[in-house]
């Protein structure tokens, strides 16, 4: 029996064998999303060709919004205001995920390496190391 190469094609594709029809565009972390730790909501958009993310609102900024970045290492930064504070970025874009970026934790001052990759439409991983292998995933939830 002799099958074409687009019969073929057809079948894998309707058995979900073949690639996703359309990979995450470099937009699809772009949004408003929920952390997992405290109710942190981050807004993260473009910054020139790359993305970065600022605090919206958290369990402890709706209590105070007036709460400063007292932990910052850096002794000059500690008084500016965490609500709207950019704590993601400096990212490069391969492939589907967003590389060699950064994260900012308000929590200890501390900033660390950081991955953003797609899960699905409303699910994001960020991936935080101090060094590699001492790293941190966390799973947001996108919220518009």
């Amino acid at each position: 029996m002799h099958t074409s190469k687009p019969a073929l094609l057809a079948l894998a594709a309707g058995l979900g064998l073949a690639a996703p029809a359309q990979a995450a565009s470099a937009d699809s972390a772009l949004g408003t999303w929920r952390t997992p730790s405290k109710n942190g909501t981050i807004e993260i958009s473009r910054c020139g060709a790359s993305i970065c993310g600022r605090l919206v609102s958290s369990d402890n900024l709706k209590k105070n919004p007036n709460l400063r970045d007292v932990n910052n290492n850096d002794e000059a930064k500690r008084d500016r205001k965490l609500q709207g504070l950019q704590i993601i970025g400096g990212f490069e874009k391969n492939g589907d995920k967003w590389e060699k970026g950064s994260i900012y934790n308000p929590e200890d001052g501390g900033t660390y390496k950081a991955t953003i990759s797609l899960e699905g439409p409303d699910t994001l991983k960020l991936k935080g190391c101090i060094v590699w292998p001492l790293c941190k995933t966390q799973t947001w939830t996108r919220i518009d």
